[in-house]
This record gives C-alpha cells, sequence and structure tokens, in this order.
C-alpha cells in the first residue's frame, strides 16, 4: 500500500488503498508571524492553528496592503479570492533556492485580510463565464505515428475549439425516489476527482480527471473558469494519469474493469482518434505525470511486460514509434522525472513502503547513479530538478522520523536539508528558473501550503479551504498553481491560485475552477470532525477523527460506527465522507483512528504493523471500541465497525476477535486469510510480501493465528461483504472463503460482488450502490430502520 501506487474509488470516502507500495470558508485573519529555526531543522496513500510567532516576541501588528482586484465577473465562482501569507522563518533557517537572486521586495511585511468566503456555485449555473483576458487556443499540430492500436471503442478529443459543454448536465437528473433513498442520493451528488492536473503548453487551460459522466475520463477548462470540456468518453475504462505534452497531445494511461493493467494512449491536439501506445491487456505499464522529456520526444514509462514480477523502464521515441528498454535489473522500478537537459531520468525502486532507492538512470549509455547510496532503509522520492541539471531536490526522511526536503547535487553525491519540519513534507513544487519553491506539510491530518522565493523567508499561505492539498502544480513561470483541495464540508474541487511575480510578494488569488457538490447540500449542515486522543494498551496516544452527530446527548445516545481507514500505511484526514456524512444525518455518529501503522505521525509509529498484522493495531481498535462507549452520548451497545482493504480486514479482525463490542460490520475487499492473501498479491508485490506481512511458508503459523478466517466461529453480529470480482490486490476467493464459512455455520452474512469493478468502485452506479446498501445495512442493524 504505497504513496506511488494507488487505488481509487470515485467515493472520496471510500478507504480503498493500495496495498502496494478543507472547509468551504477561508480562514479570517493572519498576521505577520516567525517561528524559531529549530522548525527547519510508501506503499498507501498517507492541525495546527496559525503560529503565534516566536516564543517570548511581541505580537507585530498586521500591515494592510491594497487588495489586488481583478477584472470583474457576474459569477462569484469566477471571482478570485484575495488570500494572506505570513512570514514563518527566517532565511538563514535554511540554504537558499537555487539559483539565489535578491529579492526586490520591500522588506517583509504581508497583507492581513479578510477574504470572502468562497461562494458554492448553484449546481445549474445559468451561463459560462467570460474569461477575464483572450485565452489563446493551442496551436494545431500534425498526429505523431503510433503503432497500431488494440481493439477497443474508439475514443475522440474535440478540436482546439469544443463546443461548450455545461457541468451541470453531465450526470443524469435523479429519478424520484423514496424519501430516504433521495437523501442518500443528495450526499453522493459529488464530482470525484482523481491523478494529476496538467496546464497546457500556453497555460491558458487546465486538464484534469474526473467522474462527471459516470466514469473517470479527462476533462479540459480554461484557468479563468467557464465550462469544462469532455476530452475522452469512456464507459468501461478509467483513465488513471495524464501528460498535456509541449506540442497539444495529452498522453495518459487507463485501465479497463479495476483490473490495473494499464495501458498508455495519445490525443492529438488536433482532434481525432486516440491512439494506443501498449496494447498488453495481460501487463501494467506505470505513466508518470512528468514522463515526458523537456523537449517532448522522448516519454519514459514503467512496465511489468518482460516479466510480470518486475517492473522495468522503457523509453519510447515518440517521433519515430520505437521504444527501447533502458532498465531491466529484476527490481519494481517506477520511472518519475527528467532533468532539465534530457540526460537523466530519476527511477524509484520501490522495496517496501518505508524502503526505497532512487536512481539516476544515464539516457546516454543507461547507467546507473544511486542517490545516498549504501544509508540503509529509508523512504525517498524525487522532487524537481535544479535549472542547471545538477542537482535535485528530494523527500525523504533519511535520518529522521517525518520527510523533509534535501537538495542532492551530482558533483558531491551529498544532500544538505532545505527544510526539516516535525510533519511530513508530502509535495514540492518548483519554478522553472529555480527561484520560486511552493510545498505542503501534513499537519495532523491537515495540509498547510508553504512558499519561499529565493532567499526571503518562508511564507505561510493563508486563507485556502481547510483539508487536504491532494495535489499541486505550479506552471513554470511560477506564477499559476493549480491545486485539488478536499474538506470536510466539500468534496475535492480544482482552482487556480495566482501568486504573481516570483519575489514580489503580490497578494496571491484563488480561483475556483469547479463545483462538484451537486446535491443541494447547505456545507453548513455538514459536519466537521474533531481531533481527538485516547490512550491504547501500551501507552501510546492513538489520534482519532470524532463525528457527533446532531442531537446525540447522555439522553438521547446515538450508534456509532468504527471506521478503519485502509493502507494500513494510509492517513485518516479532513476530506469530505459522504459516507460518513449520510450516517451523521440519519442520528450515526463516526470514530475513524489513526492506529499504528498509519502515515502522518513519523515513521517510526508507521512501521509498527510491519509482520503485525491482526496483531497490535487490533488492541488500538479495542481501545478505539472502548473510548467510544466512555463518550456520554454514545449508545455502546450500538456499534458497527467498517473498512476497506486493509481495513476491511481489520473489520473482520475486530468481528472474529473482539465480538463482544459489534452489533454489526461492513467489510470492503479485505482479506480474510492471511496466507491465501499473501500468495495472491500482483506479482510485483511478492517480493515486499515477507517484510511486510509475513512469508507465507516460514510464517505461516503466524498467519495462521492472525487471520479473521481461524477465528470465524466467534462472529455474533450480522456482516456485509461488498467485493470487486476482478480485484487484483485482495482477489475475490479472500471474500468467497470467508461467506462460504459464515453461511455453512448458519450465521448472518449478506454478500454482494461487483462484476466490473476491482479494488474499490471507479463506476458511479457502483458507487452508489455499494455505500447505498453498507449505509442502510447499518441503518437496518445500529437504528432498527
Amino acid at each position: 500500500m504505497t504513496d506511488e501506487i494507488q487505488s481509487v474509488t470515485s467515493d472520496s470516502d471510500a478507504p480503498m488503498d493500495t496495498l502496494d507500495g478543507a472547509s468551504a470558508s477561508a480562514s479570517a485573519e493572519a498576521s505577520v508571524e516567525r517561528h524559531s529555526p529549530e522548525e527547519n531543522a510508501p506503499f498507501s496513500q498517507p492541525a495546527v492553528a496559525d503560529a503565534g510567532g516566536e516564543p517570548g516576541a511581541a505580537p507585530q501588528p498586521p500591515v494592510t496592503v491594497p487588495v489586488i482586484h481583478e477584472e470583474p465577473s457576474t459569477r462569484p465562482d469566477t471571482m478570485s479570492e484575495p488570500l494572506t501569507i505570513v512570514r514563518v522563518s527566517d532565511p538563514t533557517d535554511a540554504p537558499h533556492l537555487a539559483p539565489p537572486e535578491p529579492s526586490a521586495a520591500p522588506g517583509y511585511d504581508i497583507s492581513a485580510l479578510i477574504p470572502p468566503a468562497i461562494v458554492a456555485a448553484p449546481a445549474a449555473p445559468e451561463a459560462p463565464a467570460a474569461p477575464e483576458t483572450p485565452v489563446a487556443e493551442e496551436a494545431p499540430v500534425a498526429e505523431p505515428p503510433a503503432e497500431a492500436a488494440p481493439e477497443r471503442a474508439e475514443q475522440t478529443m474535440p478540436a482546439s475549439q469544443p463546443e461548450p459543454v455545461s457541468p451541470a448536465a453531465a450526470p443524469a437528473r435523479t429519478p424520484v425516489v423514496a424519501r430516504d433513498d433521495a437523501g442518500f442520493t443528495r450526499y453522493y451528488a459529488v464530482r470525484a476527482h482523481i491523478g494529476p492536473i496538467a496546464f497546457s503548453p500556453n497555460v491558458a487551460q487546465v486538464a484534469y480527471i474526473t467522474n462527471t459522466s459516470g466514469q473517470f475520463n479527462i476533462w479540459r477548462q480554461s484557468g479563468m473558469g467557464g465550462w469544462a470540456s469532455q476530452v475522452t468518453t469512456f464507459e468501461d475504462e478509467s483513465v488513471r494519469s495524464l501528460i498535456w505534452s509541449p506540442s497539444g497531445d495529452i498522453i495518459a494511461a487507463a485501465d479497463g474493469v479495476g483490473n490495473e493493467q494499464y495501458d498508455l494512449f495519445t490525443i492529438p491536439a488536433t482532434g481525432g482518434a486516440l491512439s494506443y501506445l501498449t496494447a498488453r491487456p495481460d501487463a501494467q505499464y506505470e505513466l508518470s505525470e512528468e514522463g515526458l522529456s523537456p523537449d517532448g520526444r522522448y516519454l519514459a514509462f514503467s512496465g511489468n511486460d518482460r516479466a510480470p514480477t518486475d517492473s522495468d523502464v522503457l523509453i519510447r521515441d515518440m517521433t519515430t514509434g520505437q521504444t527501447r528498454r533502458a532498465l531491466a535489473n529484476g527490481r519494481f522500478n517506477v520511472a518519475i522525472n527528467w532533468s532539465p537537459d534530457g540526460r537523466y531520468i530519476t527511477v524509484m525502486d520501490i522495496r517496501s513502503n518505508t524502503d526505497m532507492r532512487l536512481w539516476l538512470l544515464d539516457t546516454h549509455d543507461d547507467s546507473l547513479i544511486e542517490v545516498l547510496p549504501s544509508q540503509g532503509e529509508r523512504y525517498i522520492a524525487p522532487g524537481p530538478w535544479l535549472p542547471d541539471s545538477s542537482g535535485l531536490y528530494i523527500i525523504t526522511d533519511h535520518g529522521r522520523d517525518f520527510k523533509g526536503i534535501g537538495r542532492y547535487t551530482l558533483a558531491s553525491g551529498e544532500m544538505e536539508w532545505v527544510l526539516a519540519a516535525e510533519w511530513d513534507v508530502e509535495q514540492i513544487a518548483l519554478s522553472a528558473d529555480g527561484r520560486r519553491m511552493l510545498w505542503t506539510l501534513n499537519e495532523s491530518g491537515r495540509s498547510q501550503l508553504h512558499l519561499r522565493d529565493g532567499d526571503q523567508a518562508s511564507l505561510r499561505v493563508s486563507g485556502l479551504p481547510i483539508g487536504v492539498i491532494e495535489y499541486m502544480k505550479l506552471s513554470p513561470d511560477g506564477q499559476k498553481l493549480a491545486l485539488r483541495i478536499n474538506s470536510a464540508n466539500a468534496p475535492a474541487e480544482v482552482y487556480i491560485l495566482t501568486l504573481g511575480a516570483v519575489g514580489s510578494l503580490t497578494t496571491p488569488h484563488l480561483r475556483r475552477l469547479t463545483f462538484g457538490m451537486l446535491g443541494g447540500l447547505d456545507p453548513s449542515e455538514l459536519i466537521a470532525p474533531d481531533l481527538v486522543h485516547y490512550r491504547s494498551f501500551d501507552g501510546r496516544d492513538i489520534p482519532a477523527w470524532l463525528y457527533r452527530p446532531r442531537g446525540a446527548s447522555e439522553s438521547q445516545p446515538a450508534p456509532v460506527v468504527i471506521s478503519i481507514h485502509g493502507g494500513p500505511e494510509a492517513q485518516e484526514r479532513v476530506e469530505y465522507r459522504a459516507f460518513y456524512q449520510y450516517l451523521l444525518s440519519r442520528g450515526i455518529g463516526v470514530l475513524a483512528p489513526n492506529i499504528r501503522g498509519s502515515t502522518g505521525y513519523g515513521k517510526t509509529y508507521q512501521k509498527l504493523i510491519h509482520r503485525d498484522w491482526g496483531g497490535a493495531e487490533l488492541r488500538d481498535i479495542q481501545a478505539t471500541a472502548e473510548y467510544a462507549r466512555a463518550l456520554l452520548w454514545v449508545d455502546g451497545a450500538r456499534m458497527g465497525v467498517y473498512g476497506g482493504s486493509f481495513g476491511g480486514f481489520a473489520t473482520l479482525s475486530a468481528m472474529t476477535r473482539l465480538p463482544e463490542y459489534w452489533a454489526a460490520g461492513v467489510d470492503i475487499v479485505g482479506p480474510s486469510n492471511l496466507l491465501t492473501f499473501v500468495r495472491s498479491v500482483p506479482p510485483t508485490w511478492r517480493r515486499m510480501m515477507a517484510a511486510w506481512v509475513g512469508d507465507p511458508d516460514e510464517d505461516a503459523e503466524m498467519l495462521r493465528e492472525r487471520s479473521p478466517i481461524t477465528w470465524v466461529e466467534n462472529i455474533r453480529a450480522p456482516l456485509l461483504v461488498l467485493q470487486g470480482a476482478n480485484d487484483p490486490r485482495v482477489v475475490k476467493a479472500e471474500s468467497d472463503q470467508m461467506v462460504e464459512r459464515l453461511r455453512a455455520m448458519g450465521r448472518e452474512v449478506e454478500y454482494v460482488v461487483f462484476p466490473d469493478e476491482g479494488h474499490g468502485f471507479t463506476k458511479r452506479a457502483n458507487t452508489l450502490r455499494g455505500y447505498r446498501l453498507a449505509a442502510n445495512f447499518f441503518q437496518r442493524r445500529l437504528m432498527g430502520r
């Protein structure tokens, strides 16, 4: 379950992790602040209030700066909102960005503005917004030669002047249904987004992946707002990644029916049918968002077409169509990005979620240079390169418990720390000239965006929606940042943050491009969680997010569902959870813990799950249940447990080994037998299973003792099992054997298999069906409805 390779679902609350390796309102006020110098001192997809300044220092008064207004607009959703940036560190806290350049800014006083609330757009806007300035379209280019495409449904891309399509028109109008069903659908009437965001070559448009059509497809939209246009029209396949090339062509990857066997394809800028670059239904090709060389001629990608257990690096000449295998060393390699001079490709050698190697593949002779060799087990991932290709930034926890930013120099082979905070750095973005850097910190499950220009102080960008910055992409000139932000009372949305010229300290402006909440819900009616902590059996502090339904009290106690996230090396974060919000609307609370093994709290905590599945983390779940029982507003006799993937395994473990706590349970694609599970994972994962879960031969007794199937006779409560027929990570046999045993014993179990899904849901119809089944199940068992 890794940060690099993740499963996705069309519902943002689904805990479908990999087994591989914000509220809509802005913050009301900010002031100039400085932090102490000490502050700067994967396999699953893993809050601090604004600081008050340096300890002992007197607060500095805010300095008002005029708001920079853009051209007026009649649509609130196309107006940009002024944000605030506040100083958080001295430039002496860390090395300057490369190359250094003096700032022309007159000091560091930043405005303390009260940004207007971000106004939610109506579900059906009246008309597309006019851009503030003319948007130039991409220049037409000739379609590049391509190999013969496999037999697939033909896809087309609109010409460079697409017919405007209203986003509100995409999902069909919901038919009249029973009141409860209509209420459920409203919470799921959201558009989900996955994967990267790409700027067009002239930075006038952005492309992103969303399920507006009912399936994950590519859409594109002006960076000034207005209607989005659909680029691909897949119905069975799901697009997972994309690149917008300098020529205007789009390169992307998609799989069918959830099988994760990705093929690569291109769509010409001039419009027309797509062309497949790969045609191996039995192989998995991985496409990085930065896999294209700077000149656009060569595409680096990864694939296990040579050997199912290995992932090699391949390079395709997009002009001639020829592909060569540049690296085939029997490892699980993922090609990431190119050096600006086009010579090197960074390659991640993934050995576990916490053990990786980073190589520089020299395309001149296919030789390799290891970044920080022989440094032991650590997380290490490439960030952006320095403009002169002399080195690159990396994200690593080398010698630390948390991930920081280091700068690696090729000539010396050494790294110096740029940022070493006591939170995980998750993303880095760098302008093409190297003078502006942005990064995100995971602060107790909430994202915080930071910025630094050259030798200037680090700045905290304040006023963004509070939640998780799932993705960010900086334009080459460093003046525009595309963001996808997910928050507790709004689904993931795409924004454009205009930053101004490098070094100017201009007031940032935020423009929201997408409006995915279509169910007519008032964000103020949605419930944001509280961060709570409690002690586990060994004295460890367990963080958790607690959602309390309105009206729950000591005199009217409510049932509660314990939700275990997947991964296990992932994290429960502040995001829109349609499933949670619907349960809350029905009077059911949710307690979502980050048990040991979760990311975001340091690698020591994360690694506690290694070779201990069904061990100490089960005691954490017990502590969670005890904490919930002790809450005065909770009815301890009406508790449910729920989760997907590893969370499904944890659900089955809890129901079989802690049966006294539960009145109901829902397992989504969870392993039930660790012995069969470790033998049936995707081929590229097999080398990792012994160190991660256990060896099926040498550790057979331990795996048997930790397997829920071994304790199946203990289950007392009704169980619902949901499974994708094509799941390559937790195969259908894992659910089959649990259900068969329960049925043979006459226990109450409901089992639903989705024939066109894999590890989680990608199709909107399946998302609605699956989570409706789960919600209705809990309502019947916990509420008697």
